[in-house]
């Protein structure tokens, strides 16, 4: 059972409907969730359940229609430092360096409080993480695809975040590099004991990655259907794990609640 004095973040009764063209449309439903102090979520279901919309949330950019959403026991009523965002898209600023686009978010947040040379340090930490430091120079044209979401990383890190919120970091990412930057943010998660929720479509990516799976059923009126615990040891090796019956177990379950519960939610219903 959780321990219910440990939630980091507590998600209760939340609904989220957003006015269109059409009419409302009714995008999340009944929403409770209660995520603890470093652990590591990941967000799962088919397109359009409302992973983003309810990351979103979390991250303080939209405002439920009902429920309420706290983080450290502070209702979430919009973006804080406390909560960093990385989305698919990079969203680096093309004209600056690796080490500018990192120190920008660095000196909004510090800059009242510390010196340059503090600023600096923090910023050169934040790319060390991520193994850039390298490519401090560079700007983001210069760069790879992977080494853009390794600087988007980091300057969600370098600002120190109690929670750090990813919506598909690495999507559009070739399979390879994909795998190179899961590997990284283990090892990161596991020197920054961060608090993580992230969106994924990709099941190995949820079973290696999760403390536990959320999964989402489809919208519209879209809300939590399961929620899979994964006790799998850390740290985790992909290689090996590919031969945990353990991991497979897990892996079989969310491929049954997303393509047998939730293409036929009828004969799951009956």
């Amino acid at each position: 059972m959780e321990n219910l004095e440990s939630k980091y973040i507590a998600i209760n009764q939340v609904e989220m409907s957003f006015n269109t063209k059409k009419g409302s449309f009714h995008a999340l439903r009944d929403i409770n969730l209660n995520v603890q102090k470093g652990e590591f979520i990941t967000l799962i279901g088919h397109s359009g359940c409302g992973k983003s919309t309810l990351l979103n949330l979390i991250a303080g950019l939209t405002t439920a229609s009902s429920g309420t959403l706290l983080c450290a026991n502070r209702e979430i009523s919009g973006p804080s430092p406390e909560r960093g965002v990385v989305f698919q898209n990079h969203s680096l600023l093309p004209w600056l360096t690796c080490y500018e686009n990192v120190y920008l978010a660095v000196e909004r947040v510090f800059g009242a409080s510390e010196n340059s040379t503090k600023l600096q340090k923090r910023s050169m930490a934040a790319l060390s993480l991520v193994g850039l430091t390298h490519a401090e120079n560079k700007r983001p044209n210069e760069i790879s695809g992977g080494m853009k979401q390794r600087v988007g990383i980091a300057r969600a890190l370098s600002i120190e975040p109690k929670v750090l919120l990813l919506d598909e970091p690495f999507g559009a990412l070739d399979a390879l590099t994909r795998a190179h930057l899961q590997d990284e943010l283990l090892k990161i998660v596991a020197k920054t004991a961060s608090t993580v929720v992230m969106v994924t479509h990709d099941v190995d990516e949820a079973v290696l990655l999760s403390d536990r799976i959320v999964m989402m059923t489809n919208g519209p009126a879209a809300t939590i259907g399961d929620i899979l615990s994964v006790k799998l040891a850390r740290p985790r090796e992909r290689v090996a794990l590919s031969q945990d019956p353990l991991y497979a177990q897990y892996r079989s379950a969310v491929l049954e609640f997303l393509y047998h519960r939730q293409a036929h939610p009828s004969k799951d219903a009956a």
